[in-house]
């Protein structure tokens, strides 16, 4: 269990500049350090993009997979059992 300085050196410094917004204020009367869930801004944003492009292909390939081969499924059925008008 880390203690409560442990837990404040992990974190970057809140932003001076938007210590008297409104955001600020009302985080403030709340009892919270921050306004906003402290973090940076993704330092390799080119490498995720290419990530979710490849993951959205592989997804459209899996739909168009399971609906064709629902149809070709079924057309094989139908001609092995003889249901073919």
């Amino acid at each position: 269990m880390t203690n409560d300085l442990e837990r404040r050196a992990d974190r970057p410094p809140a932003d001076p500049a938007l210590y008297d917004s409104a955001r600020a204020r009302i985080a403030r009367a709340k009892g919270l350090e921050a306004p906003y869930i402290t973090g940076g801004t993704d330092p390799l944003p080119e490498l995720g993009r290419s990530e979710e492009r490849r993951y959205g292909r592989l997804l459209v390939a899996m739909v168009l997979f399971l609906v064709l081969g629902g149809f070709v499924i079924g057309i094989a059925i139908a001609i092995a059992f003889g249901t073919v008008p």
